[in-house]
């Protein structure tokens, strides 16, 4: 038997008999082979514990909370689910189950649709597996070797895909009873899985096509210890009660009818008041910062959007019409009406930058499949911004939008990531330009010494760009704000400035947003405030609440005089107990509530809850004016 050299990164160093396994060399250098370490690197390759070794060695174990540790975990949970369903319920066919952020899932063709009851029992079943601690084992085998075994199983999902597999050889990973297709690696046995928990089942395409059968996904959360696995269903709780949907219907601000159209947002007077709340904010911090409101057509011809390449590279998420025999595009992007704006008079230097805004209605063709609520809609409106610039301002113009993100973000108290995206497969200009491009977005974040992940080849069709991730209140990722550097489309529409040469030359164009879509940042500012808006965004400021008949024609005046000052008040005047009415105000998270009795009618003066149930008592109506506008006051950013 041969003699081979294994040692760990840090040096330690040891001499075994080739063939021995991962694991067993582990414990020889003095790992402990126990239920923290699932797997190694060997030589820079991830495999399983079981895996022997033949060649001299450097061996790094993976423990079960690394990143690479927890998606093996994962994914050997989405295994033993496999088994645990197979064994409930004989007919079902298998599909794929990968590993994903903070869990697993599992696709399945059933005999019948999965109930939320079917979870508890699917779940006790792999505790039973765990406890067995049944061994993973790894087979090569070749590929028709694999087919057989799976057409004799009647998995037909696993046949199809070992008919888009090259490979002539292939892995199958089995426990107890149970085979699958997989590359691996897994933790050595089921026992490991030590903390998880079933949380939902869905309906899935088949890969995620919608001409393809509907299957049925389950989902679980999986972590390496009990105290994580309790935290994430903590926050999965959290965000069931802060979920905009259900927050959206109760508080009365939108709906989505399937008679109207899936995707299709319906605005009702709360939910209209706060959009337009948040429009005006933005409308007048744009202007201060020198940009000019412009605003363009929902329709373009379609020889616009080839020459811009929309068509060859974006069509699948367009609409299209015709008008008199001419095609037409509905805008996704409202960057063609900007650039002809640009184009409608001759352009010095001078003039740049340009900076136009348009709070621009757009329409991508979304599957049903992936619309959810506000955060994924097929019509929405975006704060966008196009600015034409000299190439010597691209830098400070790009930093100036990432100024203007982080002003705006704090107002409403977003932490943010930054992630730097570069060219993708399918995209057009010269690389000359791409590199001018991503050089730029790299320096103004290094200006403003942001640190920021790449994303090689996420970029937008037509330029690199830079894409700010919020974090809200219960730290969740949110792609709002992105900047993008264009060099390709001026050059396609041939835009131009007169230098101070007397000379064209070409201008780069800055594809932005600051919240992005308005129907997604309100789904996101639902969530992150559980509904409960500060003072100046709430769409109901203040509710004025009489308590008899009496009252009536105070609270009438009251209200009359609140809203000349421009504040957003309603009045209650239902024949209801008070204590029916503060509750009810309460569930609509209403920040102030107005108590008018004989006693304010006399005096003339207000009671005043505030939402966290503090009183202010007998304060005259002036001077709650006074303290309702200045709370209600739309905050202004320090910078222009």
């Amino acid at each position: 038997m041969s003699v081979i050299r294994v040692q760990l990164l840090d040096g330690d160093s040891h001499q075994v008999e080739a063939g021995l396994s991962v694991g067993k060399a582990l414990q020889l250098l003095g790992v402990a082979r126990d239920h923290n370490v699932v797997a190694a690197r060997v030589n820079g390759e991830l495999v399983d514990l079981n895996s022997l070794l033949q060649i001299d060695s450097t061996v790094v174990p993976v423990a079960k909370d690394d990143p690479e540790g927890l998606q093996i975990l994962r994914h050997s949970a989405a295994h033993i689910m496999a088994e645990a369903v197979r064994s409930l319920f004989p007919g079902v066919k298998i599909t794929i189950g990968p590993a994903i952020e903070n869990g697993f899932y599992y696709d399945f063709d059933p005999p019948r649709p999965f109930t939320t009851e079917d979870l508890g029992r699917i779940e006790a079943r792999m505790w039973n597996l765990v406890e067995q601690d049944l061994p993973f084992i790894r087979r090569e085998v070749s590929w028709q070797e694999a087919l057989d075994y799976f057409q004799a199983q009647g998995e037909t999902y696993k046949v199809e895909l070992l008919q888009d597999l090259k490979d002539q050889q292939v892995s199958l990973y089995q426990q107890g009873g149970f085979v699958d297709l997989c590359r691996g690696p897994h933790i050595p046995s089921s026992g490991y899985l030590s903390a998880f928990k079933l949380t939902s089942v869905a309906g899935a395409y088949w890969r995620g096509d919608e001409r393809n059968p509907m299957l049925q996904r389950i989902y679980g959360a999986a972590f390496a210890t009990g105290a994580e696995l309790d935290q994430h269903l903590h926050f999965l709780e959290e965000a069931k009660r802060r979920d905009h949907r259900r927050l959206g219907r109760e508080l009365g601000l939108f709906s989505i009818e399937e008679e109207a159209g899936p995707g299709l947002v319906i605005y009702h007077p709360k939910g209209a008041r706060l959009r337009l709340v948040l429009e005006d904010f933005e409308r007048r911090e744009h202007l201060r910062r020198g940009y000019q409101i412009v605003m363009g057509p929902t329709l373009l011809k379609l020889d616009l959007w080839k020459r811009s390449g929309h068509f060859e590279n974006y069509r699948e998420n367009m609409y299209f019409t015709e008008i008199e025999g001419i095609d037409y595009g509905i805008k996704p992007m409202n960057c063609l009406a900007h650039m002809l704006i640009y184009k409608s008079s001759i352009r010095s230097y001078r003039e740049l930058p340009l900076r136009l805004f348009e709070l621009g209605t757009v329409h991508r063709h979304e599957r049903s499949g992936v619309l959810h609520g506000l955060t994924r809609v097929r019509q929405f409106t975006q704060d966008d911004a196009h600015i034409l610039c000299r190439p010597d301002q691209v830098e400070t113009e790009i930093a100036g939008v990432i100024d203007f993100v982080a002003e705006v973000m704090a107002v409403f108290g977003f932490e943010y990531e930054v992630e730097l995206s570069t060219r993708p497969e399918k995209s057009i200009g010269s690389d000359e330009d791409w590199e001018r491009a991503t050089s730029a977005l790299i320096n103004a974040l290094q200006t403003r010494n942001l640190p920021f992940a790449t994303c090689e080849g996420e970029g937008a069709f037509y330029g690199p760009k830079i894409d700010i991730k919020l974090k809200d209140a219960i730290n969740r990722r949110w792609q709002c704000a992105t900047v993008q550097c264009d060099f390709t489309l001026p050059e396609r529409f041939d835009l131009t400035y007169i230098g101070p040469d007397g000379n064209p030359h070409r201008p780069v164009m800055l594809h932005r947003v600051i919240l992005g879509s308005l129907e997604r940042f309100l789904g996101v500012l639902i969530e992150h405030y559980a509904g409960a808006f500060p003072v100046w965004l709430a769409p109901v400021q203040a509710i004025i609440l009489p308590v008899t008949d009496r009252a009536h024609p105070f609270a009438l005046d009251v209200a009359r005089r609140l809203q000349v000052e421009e504040l957003r008040v309603e009045t209650d005047l239902r024949n209801e107990k008070l204590g029916l009415k503060i509750r009810e105000a309460q569930l609509q998270k209403i920040p102030y509530m107005i108590i008018i009795g004989d006693r304010e009618v006399a005096a003339q003066t207000l009671s005043v809850r505030r939402l966290d149930g503090t009183e202010i008592k007998d304060t005259p109506w002036e001077e709650f004016v006074r303290l309702l506008k200045t709370e209600g006051q739309p905050p202004r950013l320090g910078k222009t």
